[in-house]
C-alpha cells in the first residue's frame, strides 16, 4: 500500500520505517531539510535500537523515501499518518498547532481519490472531528486560491476538489528504547473511526503485523484489533499511560513506607506482582517517571477532565508523588554526606530511560538543578549522551567520557538510568578512585551485596 507519514520523530520515523520493512511504499515528510538530508543518507536522527538497520534496508529496497515536500507525500499516500509532536503547554494541555498546520496542509493538497487520514500523534480527545474540520478548511482555502472571486469552477476543478477522505485514530503504544520491537510485537492495535471502509484499509495495512509475520514468536495467535469510535480510541491512549504512571507512583509510595519500616520493596513488588490481577510490570520502585509521554499525557488528561468540570484526583496524586520521588536521591545523599556544598556527585545515566537518547523531562535534570542549588559539583556519564556529545537541555554538569573518569574524586555516585552496561562496570576500581565510595541506586538495579563487596556504601530505594 502507499503510505505517507508526516513527522519523523520517535513515532513517525519508527512507523514509517517499519511499514516500509513489511513491504509498503512509504514517503516520510518532515519540514526540517537537514533532518531529511540525514535520513536520505540512511542515518537516523534519533537513537532507537534496530531503527537504523531497517531504515537502510528499506532505502536499499526503495520502499522508503524522505522529503520536505508535503504535496508530494499527500499525492503519494492512500493512507496519510499525522505523526507530529504535541508537546505540553505550561497549562498542561497539549500544543496541537503542529497537528493543525499539517491537517490544513493535507486539505490544501488533496486532489481527488480516497484517502485515510490517521491521527498517530497523541491528541486531545475529540481531535478526530477537529482534524476533519481542518482538512475541509484546507480544501476551502485551496478553492479560494484557484478560483477567482465570483468565478464559476470548471468541471475539471470540481473533480479536483471532490476529495473523499475519512479520519481514523490509531494511537501508538511504543516504548522508547524498544519501539521497533513493539511495532512488530504489539499487544493490540486500536482503530477508532466511523467509516468501515477506512478501518478495513487500516486492517489491510497492518495485516502482516496482525498475522505475526514479523513477530519474535510467530506461533502466537493474531494480534487483537479493537475497533472503536474516535473519542474512545483517543481516550485509550491517555488512559493506558495514566494507569502505568499511577502504577509506578503507587510502588514508589510503597517503597517510601518500606524505607521507614524496614521492608524491601523489591520483595514486596515481587509478591504483589504474582497476583494475576496486578501483574509484575511497572512495579520497579525508583526516582520516578519522566520522558515525552507519561508527564505530557497525564497532564493532558487532567486538563481535559478540568475542562469538563471533573477533578481527576487520583491522577493529580500520581503526578504529585512523582514530583516528590525525584528528590528521593537528593534526600538520601544528604542523609549520607550531610552537607552537599563543596561535594562532588556523579550521575550514572542522564536519559529518562535506557536505550534512548531522550532527555525530555528526565529525572536527571531535576537532580542536576537541585545539586547545583545546594552547591555541589555535578558530573555525569551516559552511554549515549557522552558518546554523541549531545548537550541539549544540559547545564551545570560536566559530562565525562567513561564511568571511571566519572568516579574519580566523587563523594558519591547516583545511578539514575538503568543502562544494562552499568551492571558490568569495574566497581572495585571505581570505588578506589572515589573520595567517598557511596552509591545511591536510584533504580534498585544493582546487587547490594556485590556493591558492598566492591567497597561501596550501598543505598537503594525502599530497600
Amino acid at each position: 500500500m502507499r503510505v505517507c507519514v508526516i513527522g519523523t520523530g520517535y513515532v513517525g520515523l519508527v512507523t514509517g520505517a517499519c511499514l516500509a520493512h513489511i513491504g509498503h511504499d512509504v514517503i516520510c515528510v518532515d519540514n526540517n531539510e537537514e533532518k531529511v538530508k540525514l535520513m536520505k543518507s540512511g542515518q537516523s536522527p534519533i537513537f532507537e535500537p534496530g531503527l537504523s538497520e531497517i531504515m537502510q534496508s528499506a532505502i536499499q529496497a526503495e520502499k522508503i523515501h524522505f522529503t520536505s515536500d508535503l504535496a508530494a507525500g499527500v499525492d503519494h499516500g492512500e493512507i496519510l499518518f499525522i505523526a507530529v509532536g504535541t508537546p505540553p503547554l505550561p497549562t498542561g494541555e497539549s500544543d496541537t498547532r503542529y497537528v493543525e498546520a499539517v491537517a490544513r496542509g493535507i486539505g490544501e493538497n488533496l486532489n481527488g481519490g480516497y484517502k485515510v487520514i490517521v491521527n498517530k500523534s497523541t491528541v486531545p480527545i475529540g481531535s478526530g472531528d477537529w482534524v476533519r474540520m481542518l482538512v475541509l478548511d484546507g480544501i476551502a482555502e485551496r478553492q479560494k486560491t484557484l478560483i477567482p472571486a465570483g468565478g464559476v469552477p470548471s468541471d475539471e476543478k470540481l473533480t479536483e476538489f471532490a476529495a473523499e477522505f475519512d479520519v481514523v485514530s490509531n494511537p501508538e503504544f511504543l516504548r522508547e528504547g524498544s519501539a521497533v520491537h513493539d511495532t512488530f510485537n504489539p499487544d493490540r492495535i486500536v482503530l477508532g473511526g466511523n467509516s468501515q471502509r477506512a478501518v478495513a484499509l487500516m486492517q489491510q495495512l497492518y495485516a502482516p503485523i496482525v498475522e505475526r509475520k514479523y513477530a519474535d514468536d510467530q506461533s502466537l495467535p493474531p494480534v487483537p484489533i479493537l475497533a472503536t469510535d474516535l473519542s474512545s480510541a483517543e481516550m485509550i491512549k491517555y488512559a493506558a499511560n495514566a494507569f502505568l504512571a499511577t502504577k509506578i507512583s503507587f510502588i514508589n509510595e510503597v517503597a517510601n513506607i518500606c524505607d521507614r519500616v524496614g521492608a524491601d520493596v523489591t520483595q514486596v513488588a515481587k509478591g504483589i506482582g504474582l497476583d494475576s490481577r496486578i501483574g509484575n510490570k511497572f512495579l520497579q520502585a525508583g526516582i520516578g517517571w519522566g520522558g515525552s509521554c507519561f508527564p505530557k499525557d497525564v497532564s493532558a488528561l487532567i486538563h481535559t477532565a478540568d475542562d469538563y468540570g471533573y477533578e481527576a484526583q487520583l491522577m493529580k496524586a500520581a503526578v504529585s508523588v512523582n514530583e516528590r520521588q525525584r528528590l528521593i536521591a537528593l534526600e538520601k545523599l544528604q542523609q549520607v554526606l550531610k552537607i552537599l556544598k563543596g561535594k562532588t556527585v556523579g550521575l550514572l545515566g542522564l536519559t529518562f530511560k535506557p536505550d534512548t537518547d531522550d532527555l525530555r523531562d528526565a529525572p536527571a535534570l531535576i537532580l542536576i538543578e537541585q545539586l547545583n542549588r545546594l552547591g555541589a559539583k555535578v558530573k555525569a556519564y551516559d552511554p549515549i549522551i557522552s558518546q554523541t556529545g549531545m548537550r541539549h537541555g544540559l547545564s551545570g554538569v560536566l559530562v565525562e567520557t567513561d564511568a571511571e573518569r566519572l568516579a574519580d574524586g566523587c563523594d558519591a555516585l547516583v545511578l539514575v538510568t538503568e543502562w544494562q552496561q552499568f551492571s558490568t562496570l569495574d566497581y572495585v576500581k571505581m570505588a578506589k578512585l572515589m573520595a567517598h565510595p557511596v552509591i545511591i541506586d536510584g533504580r534498585n538495579f544493582l546487587d547490594p551485596e556485590a556493591m558492598i563487596r566492591a567497597g561501596f556504601q550501598y543505598v537503594g530505594v525502599g530497600r
